[in-house]
């Protein structure tokens, strides 16, 4: 139960349509907000013919579309650079991003730098960001990000090398067109990664210390999803229905944390991005059942909750085998979907766990995970998940 004296704030500013063939609205959910919108996208999504779809729905709603196809896993200060290059020179009034939350963290960001000018650095941290932007509708296609309706984007600056954040309720996209025929192609190993980089967010949601009963009530419907669709939709890809709910998941998933933050979890998996190039959502799958072992001390109430969402038949168990139960429940759900056991499996070595270790602690997610946390509790995480 909560507290009478608690008070909190919810906001979910970002104009949702959801579900089968949504991508058909595109051309009138932009067309209010511009008429020259540079997309931003891949070369996955453009080699895998999602682009053209994009273009297609776009179609006679705007006069002249720029497209941008350079972003990469862990996209860098220089790829946002070029990219908004772009924007500047065709003129651009809006951005339409299309991928995995890197196309859409790029976007999130150009969309800062052509509004407010200077770099991606004067951004870093949160709330930085002075304005509005100018408007930005993304196009997921995959289920795990959620950056169609986050408050934060995550840049790597190569040259540290660091993921940097840049948050602020100005980076919230205008709209999202979240739609699960775009997710159908997804490869098993990407369904794998961001399905559990979206049940990791629910769950870091709903234990860490700033959660509210809205937020959590999102999170734990998210998780709920993800533990009865995401061994499906990884089974069997073009399983509409597997694929809806995973998207639904990852969408609620984000609301739910973008208010909250997360956890050690992430905290953690920033640096493997930055240092081994690690995906993120792969790094978080790897992490996620060591630092909820760890976590279990202070998950006594929230635990249960987790195994009973995820199907465990946790009722009538003592608390800490309740508990018990959900960590095994999603080390089980990560070695279905063929989640590597090991950081050193994702070529990590152990002479870098120390510099992970202080990059890791300068994360704000740290201090709202529910156990407290010293640089010696991430330096023994990071040896025993690898």
């Amino acid at each position: 139960m909560y507290p009478l004296t608690d008070t909190f704030t919810f906001q979910a500013p970002t104009n949702i349509t959801f579900g089968p063939g949504a991508i058909g609205q595109l051309g009138q959910i932009v067309a209010p907000l511009g008429q020259r919108p540079l997309v931003v996208s891949d070369p996955g999504i453009a080699a895998a013919g999602i682009l053209q779809q994009v273009l297609d729905a776009l179609g006679p709603a705007v006069a002249h579309v720029e497209t941008f196809t350079e972003v990469e896993p862990n996209p860098s200060i220089e790829t946002v650079d070029r990219a908004a290059a772009i924007y500047r020179r065709g003129d651009g009034d809006c951005l339409v991003a299309v991928g995995g939350g890197s196309a859409m963290d790029v976007a999130k960001v150009v969309a800062v730098l052509v509004t407010h000018g200077g770099g991606v650095l004067d951004y870093e941290g949160i709330g930085k960001v002075p304005g509005p932007t100018v408007p930005v509708v993304c196009l997921p296609t995959t289920a795990g990000t959620g950056s169609e309706v986050t408050q934060f984007t995550v840049i790597t600056d190569r040259g540290r090398p660091f993921k940097l954040t840049v948050g602020s309720p100005y980076v919230v996209p205008t709209a999202a067109v979240c739609d699960p025929h775009l997710t159908l192609s997804m490869p098993q190993p990407l369904t794998a990664a961001t399905g559990m980089d979206a049940l990791t967010h629910g769950i870091e949601c709903y234990i860490n210390t700033v959660t509210n009963p809205l937020a959590k009530t999102y999170a734990l419907e998210a998780i709920r999803l993800i533990g009865r669709y995401l061994r499906t939709a990884y089974a069997t890809g073009k399983h509409l229905e597997a694929r809806y709910h995973m998207l639904l998941a990852s969408t609620m998933a984000a609301m739910a944390f973008t208010r909250t933050r997360l956890g050690n979890v992430h905290a953690m998996s920033h640096p493997l991005g930055a240092r081994f190039d690690v995906p993120h959502g792969v790094a978080n799958a790897v992490l996620l059942p060591y630092v909820m072992e760890w976590n279990l001390i202070a998950g006594m109430e929230t635990y249960p909750q987790i195994g009973e969402a995820l199907g465990e038949p946790v009722m009538g168990l003592p608390p800490r085998e309740a508990a018990a139960a959900a960590v095994e429940a999603v080390r089980q759900l990560a070695a279905d979907v063929g989640i590597p056991e090991r950081l050193r499996d994702l070529g990590v070595t152990r002479d870098a766990i120390p510099a992970l270790a202080d990059d890791a602690m300068k994360s704000g997610n740290v201090l709202v995970n529910p156990r407290l946390t010293r640089r010696e509790d991430i330096v023994h995480l990071f040896e025993r998940a690898f």
